[in-house]
């Protein structure tokens, strides 16, 4: 008999599992459920659309719910919302909301796949201002409609992280006056405070204002923001951008275990404790590939690699998910960010004992025009020189430094193997020590000596 398997979710780590489903298992029944009237699009390139560097809205989109079905022979069900899980008898409950009528499924198999909600603080007065979120294509056409309609001239961004950095820049090509208010020590809360400060004066020098130690107190009358300092703003609009919490509602309440991020605890194979429910993506607490230890990062990469692991497991030809690094990247105005692995304040959190080698340098041979400043920090053991994490600003060349700085700490490199590391070189690219060699040579020189 035909095996079924449900998918809840069809977003990205939704509709990547059905497809590698598919591509594993030609006989299996793939039903994906989406209770929005969208899948399968690019979130991250939302911020790039609504400050018109992306032109064509259509372009987020990977796929189309009838392209799933006639070339995968996938059954999407748009507009269609998981309402209740019964393990026991493996059920859930359905609410059709085109037809307006609920109805049953039965399951061999069930993914969860329900992705991550805003996080919304309570706020007085929020009300009295047209406020936003960044998460689903709903919430980008609402602040397209309201950026078109009634054509603010500033804005203020409440948190200073990626999407809130991202933002301020996007906003600021628009000609919008932008704030940004961070409860943190500086934006981009997870690297380090040195390389975070550089970016952090980078926008101030675009323009935009930038409030660290602060919070959004109280929304008063005519676009008047009260800040816990008692700083006063004035605003057009807000965006709300304080991070996200896992839509675990489902999992909670069919009884499954909740880590302590909020995220659906699962194993190396992306199963929770009812071995035929699985769970991928922005919903489950994964493990951190440095320590083992749980680790919930709302990132693409994670959940594509899941739905991978996932449908293997699921086909029958298993191979476990080896834990994230969080490596992520964020171009702001002329600079870019990047980080992998553990930042200094993780490390300190975990009485982690480490050194950090820092080097500045340029992105090319420096008689060669246009070289940039790079500035990269990297933690490491100083007994056995394993590499921690680390994270680099600059203007060019970030994203090379930080992808190989992930594939060594993937590989199993020390710091010192950093060295050996041999790019490529011409004067236009790079030079003939790359920074991370130049890591390598200082962080042997930071090592204890036995």
């Amino acid at each position: 008999m035909k095996k079924k398997v449900i998918i809840i979710g069809a977003v990205g780590g939704g509709a990547t599992t059905a497809s590698q489903i598919r591509k594993l298992d030609s006989e299996i029944e793939i039903v994906l459920l989406e209770k929005s009237s969208y899948l399968s699009y690019g979130a991250c390139g939302m911020p790039y659309y609504l400050g018109d560097v992306i032109k064509d809205r259509e372009s987020l989109f990977a796929t189309t719910p009838e392209k799933l079905h006639t070339q995968k022979n996938i059954d999407v069900r748009m507009h269609h919302e998981a309402l209740k899980i019964d393990r026991n008898n493996k059920v859930i409950s359905i609410r059709d909301h085109g037809q307006n009528q609920d109805y049953e499924e039965s399951y061999d198999y069930l993914v969860i796949a329900t992705g991550a909600s805003p996080f919304l603080p309570d706020i007085p007065g929020l009300h009295q201002l047209p406020s936003f979120h960044l998460r689903t294509v709903e919430d980008m056409d609402r602040i397209k409609q309201f950026i078109e309609t009634s054509k603010p001239e500033s804005c203020t961004i409440i948190g200073g992280g990626f999407i809130g950095v991202e933002m301020a820049e996007n906003f600021t090509h628009l000609g919008m006056k932008v704030s940004i208010v961070e409860r943190s020590e500086h934006v981009i809360s997870i690297v380090d405070e040195e390389t975070a400060t550089t970016l952090q004066d980078h926008i101030r020098e675009q323009g935009v204002r930038v409030f660290t130690h602060e919070g959004l107190k109280e929304v008063r009358p005519e676009g008047t923001l009260i800040l816990d300092s008692g700083e006063i703003l004035q605003s057009d609009f807000i965006l709300l951008s304080v991070g996200v919490n896992p839509r675990n509602h489902l999992a909670k309440e069919a009884g499954l275990s909740i880590g302590e991020s909020g995220g659906i605890v699962i194993n190396e194979f992306m199963q929770t404790e009812e071995p035929f429910i699985y769970a991928v993506g922005d919903v489950v607490e994964s493990i951190d590939f440095i320590d083992g230890t749980q680790k919930q990062v709302p990132l693409a990469w994670p959940a594509h690699r899941q739905a991978y692991i996932l449908a293997r497991h699921l086909s029958g030809s298993p191979v476990p998910f080896k834990g994230m690094l969080g490596t992520a990247i964020a171009k702001v105005f002329d600079l870019s960010i990047a980080s992998t692995g553990l930042g200094e304040k993780e490390l300190i959190e975990k009485n982690y004992t480490y050194k950090t080698a820092v080097h500045e340098g340029k992105s090319h041979a420096g008689y060669y025009p246009g070289a940039r400043d790079v500035y990269v920090r990297v933690h490491f053991c100083p007994n056995s020189g394993k590499i921690f994490g680390g994270n680099v600003v600059g203007a060019e060349g970030v994203d090379k430094q930080i992808d190989i700085l992930a594939t060594a700490i993937r590989g199993g490199l020390t710091i010192a193997d950093l060295q050996e590391i041999e790019t490529c070189y011409a004067p236009p690219f790079s030079s003939p020590k790359g920074l991370l060699n130049m890591i390598g040579y200082k962080g042997a020189g930071l090592m204890e000596k036995k």
